[in-house]
């Protein structure tokens, strides 16, 4: 199935005129979307950023943005609002700050799909609810802006109540840059699935794999700092993934040698994919669409802000340095300082 792409002659940055832009957050993504949009014509004095008394507070108003500490006022103002703050804090937040506080038309824009699939967040049926999902980190999104290109990016209405929702999603997403690329017609379903189900089924999968092909070939004889440069040290597994970006997935291996190119193609093909599939699949509707995920991962939320062994991500971490791989590497790093400086 094939999705639709908009591109800048299908959005109207007319739109956005007289509107008063509030960024709820000014971190990564803040910063970077706040810039595009004002260098996109949208006045500063139409740009509020709602941020606590802090050093990304601080980063807003010395690239001369207005900064509003106080979440309430600076929701009364908006008649678009970004929410730009983590995931796990954004329901608490909107909803006893910010919900109260909108415009019965107001127009909500996510950047990720969790809290609107999960449906945490608290909206008016009057509202529009859009998602605007960049696919790249914010200090990208900014210099592809500047530099005049484009960048991936995913959008969709998913609550249209004033009649113009999709149409202010496409607006927004030109302001920020993203429809000079083309911006991708995606939904938060679809966004959190693929989303969390990299996180918990593929990279999970990924990092076990290094994991045991490490002990395995450590058992066979190989060095821990052999081991550290072939298998992620020496940056090459970046630029392949950097290569499949540019020149395909499977067409990147046309830049290895002919023996890899024939080992990596033949062996892909010879392996029986049907127990991760059926991994895969379990994750997928086990676990990321039914919620069970969502559930759990709220009952630690609280947890996650609290410092050393109280912090389960943190116990989470310390188990996985504790394997071989990970003691290995620190040991490498400790001996290798002055080379990795270089």
């Amino acid at each position: 199935m094939s999705a639709k792409i908009y591109y800048d002659s299908d959005a109207n940055l007319d739109l956005l005129k007289d509107k008063t832009i509030v960024f709820l957050g000014f971190g990564n993504q803040g910063a970077a979307q706040a810039q595009n949009l004002r260098d996109s014509g949208i006045p500063n004095e139409k740009i509020v950023v709602a941020n606590r008394p802090d050093h990304y507070a601080e980063d807003a108003k010395s690239k001369g943005f207005n900064v509003e500490h106080d979440f309430a006022k600076a929701a009364k103002q908006a008649d678009i609002i970004f929410l730009l703050i983590p995931d796990q804090v954004q329901p608490r937040v909107f909803n006893n700050e910010i919900a109260p506080n909108l415009k019965d038309d107001a127009c909500i824009v996510v950047a990720s799909g969790y809290n609107v699939f999960y449906k945490l967040l608290n909206f008016k049926p009057s509202q529009d609810i859009v998602m605007v999902a960049p696919r790249m980190i914010g200090s990208s999104v900014r210099s592809l802006y500047v530099k005049g290109k484009g960048f991936p990016c995913f959008v969709s209405s998913e609550q249209d109540g004033t009649g113009k929702a999709l149409e202010l999603a496409l607006a927004l997403s030109r302001a920020i840059g993203a429809t000079k690329a083309g911006a991708i017609a995606s939904s938060a379903r679809e966004e959190t699935a693929m989303d969390l189900f990299a996180e918990q089924a593929l990279w999970p999968n990924i990092i076990m794999l290094f994991r045991e092909a490490f002990s395995v070939l450590k058992e066979a004889g190989c060095s821990d700092e052999a081991l550290c440069y072939e298998m992620w040290m020496s940056k090459e597994p970046a630029e392949i993934f950097e290569r499949a970006a540019e020149d395909g997935f499977i067409r990147q291996l046309k830049h290895h040698s002919t023996v890899s190119q024939y080992g990596q193609l033949n062996g892909a093909l010879n392996l029986d994919g049907s127990a991760a599939r059926a991994h895969f699949k379990d994750i997928l509707y086990n676990q990321v669409l039914n919620a069970k995920f969502q559930q759990e991962f709220s009952k630690i939320e609280d947890d996650l802000e609290k410092e050393g062994d109280a912090n389960p991500l943190e116990i989470l971490y310390q188990k996985s340095e504790a394997s071989e791989l990970g003691q290995a590497e620190k040991r490498v790093r400790a001996r290798l300082a002055g080379l990795l400086a270089q």
